[in-house]
């Protein structure tokens, strides 16, 4: 790209060409060709708008969307020439298509402008995005479910933890229909972003324009339910894509936790799981290292997430009505997290589906723990003893069990005695691993009955999100092609 050309379709009053680095600087072409087939999208449902309000022949619309198609060709199989002099994908499209169709071309333009040209087109592009987000999404919630409804799932128990001390035994499917939970409520964020999706274009470039547009007709083309009933919010308002970022930033501290928890498991600390070669890595100089390097930069990205989120927070926060060139930048980080959210969903998706468990070795981290000590504690308060002194009971039999290196249930009777007379024969399966975990029946608990209960709603949840998605996303679709 050559820069500092002289002539540009907005320069009728300027004398001067641009000064190069001025040009480089302001120029968005060099990232924001990906809207090029949303960009063309909205243009074609623009032209047709035209035709219906008399502004274009029928003859121009026809030769104005074949040339758009045209172009939509070359972008699709990366022909399509992209200049620095064009500032951005919108002149660079209508560069392009006046050179295939004449000056006809340059009726498009007519009742828009960039300004609300772009937000269309950013619009289209994160309904897209969430479209995919909501079909990963569901994939990793899938293999969850699959893997918390196998036998294993419903049989092996591990440690749960609090402070990242073993705090209760739980089944392995109550852990993972916890991020089934979490996924959820991340899928209904993705969908509630529909509500504050906005047709804005004909807003002009903050107050309107002179020509009766039918708005509505080239929202109903577009898939939109909704039209930006204020042009100056229609051009100035970035609260869409802050949601889309909050909901995305979210999803990925949704996978950072998942990933964090893959990385203790396989340590060799843990040694609760193990992931196969095919998604662990090596050392460059200890041979006999195997690293869980996917799940950690599932965790690491969480942090690019906070970090665009928070910049297109920072870079709003002071800007006035309408339109300024700030807003530009937005891009940058819509662009990157819609890419990434895709990738660490599906490399989620795939570790899960790979995760070997050891359900011995979790077992017996539960049964070291000393983890049926709340269970003593409620044995105690059946005694009549009063919670807070049953707490210290159980206390006391935790540290004796500590200091003899064993288990809560391998005290012997003696020893049990001489911590409370209570303590009897009973006390053997009040700490049996398996009675602990059925014990815990209250709703959402970790007890296999209630585990059923919640593998069935979590399978009802899933295909209700799936009937909400269908009912939400049912618009024109752009495929991301070309490059610079």
């Amino acid at each position: 790209m050559e820069a500092g050309t002289p002539k540009k379709p907005w320069g009728g009053r300027f004398a001067e060409a641009q000064a190069p680095l001025f040009e480089r600087l302001n120029a968005s072409i060099p990232y924001d060709w990906v809207l090029a087939p949303y960009d063309l999208l909205g243009s074609k449902a623009h032209v047709r708008m035209l035709e219906r309000i008399g502004v274009l022949s029928a003859e121009e619309s026809v030769a104005l969307v074949s040339g758009l198609d045209s172009v939509a060709g070359e972008v699709e199989r990366g022909e399509l020439e992209w200049r620095l002099e064009d500032e951005d994908v919108h002149m660079a499209v209508e560069r392009r298509l006046t050179e295939l169709v004449g000056p006809v071309g340059g009726k498009l333009h007519t009742g828009r402008s960039r300004n609300d040209q772009v937000a269309l087109d950013v619009q289209l592009y994160l309904r897209d995005g969430v479209r995919g987000h909501l079909e990963r999404i569901l994939e990793l919630m899938d293999v969850l479910l699959e893997r918390a409804g196998s036998e294993e799932g419903r049989r092996a128990v591990l440690p749960g933890y609090t402070h990242l001390q073993r705090a209760q035994p739980v089944l392995l499917a109550h852990h993972l229909l916890a991020y089934v939970a979490m996924l959820e409520r991340d899928a209904g964020r993705f969908i509630g972003w529909f509500e504050s999706s906005r047709m804005p274009l004909g807003a002009g470039a903050l107050a309107g324009v002179s020509y009766p547009s039918d708005r509505e007709g080239v929202a109903q083309e577009l898939g939109f339910a909704q039209l930006s009933w204020n042009a100056m919010d229609a051009v100035a308002a970035r609260d869409g894509a802050l949601e889309y970022l909050s909901a995305a930033t979210i999803c990925a501290l949704t996978l950072s936790r998942l990933a964090e928890e893959i990385v203790l498991w396989t340590s060799q600390e843990f040694a609760f799981a193990r992931l196969p070669d095919s998604w662990s890595s090596g050392s460059s100089i200890m041979p006999q290292k195997r690293n869980p390097d996917g799940a950690e930069l599932l965790r690491g990205k969480a942090a690019g997430f906070i970090g665009r989120f928070t910049s297109l927070a920072a870079l709003v926060k002071g800007l006035p009505l309408a339109y300024n060139k700030d807003l530009q930048e937005d891009k940058l980080y819509l662009f990157a997290s819609r890419e990434e959210l895709d990738l660490v969903l599906e490399a989620a998706a795939a570790m899960v589906e790979v995760l070997a468990f050891d359900s011995d070795r979790m077992r017996a981290a539960a049964e070291g723990g000393y983890a049926q000590a709340t269970d003593v504690a409620d044995f105690l308060v059946a005694e009549g003893l009063p919670f807070r002194e049953a707490h210290a009971v159980a206390g006391r039999l935790v540290a004796l069990a500590s200091e003899k290196r064993v288990s809560l249930g391998e005290l012997t009777r003696e020893e049990l005695a001489e911590v409370d007379a209570r303590l009897d024969e009973r006390y053997y399966a009040v700490v049996d691993l398996d009675t602990v975990v059925a014990g815990k029946v209250s709703p959402g608990g970790t007890a296999p009955a209630r585990v059923e209960e919640q593998l069935a709603h979590a399978r009802e949840v899933r295909e209700g999100l799936v009937r909400e998605i269908q009912a939400r996303v049912s618009a024109p679709e752009a495929t991301e092609q070309g490059g610079l």
